[in-house]
């Protein structure tokens, strides 16, 4: 099935990547929605990088010391 897209911008956008890559404006398109699809699809969640950055700090020795930091916090920010 076809794209039709009827905005100039989005014309003007894949004219412009045609004519750096030296494709036609289809193959640009095409090439940089797969791009986009690989980039979208390689990205770690937000958990994914949570845990890896946990992990960085436990191998460094830093681990939870149990202390509740909100009194502290409370104090520091004036009871806010």
């Amino acid at each position: 099935m076809p794209l039709y897209v009827r905005d100039e911008t989005v014309n003007d956008l894949a004219v412009k990547l045609a004519g750096l890559t030296g494709q036609n404006k289809t193959a640009a398109v095409k090439a940089a929605l797969e791009d986009a699809i690989e980039r979208q699809a390689s990205q770690k969640t937000l958990a994914q990088r949570v845990a890896a950055i946990q992990g960085a700090a436990r191998q460094r020795g830093l681990r939870p010391d149990g202390f509740d930091d909100k009194p502290l916090m409370d104090d520091l920010s004036g009871g806010l």
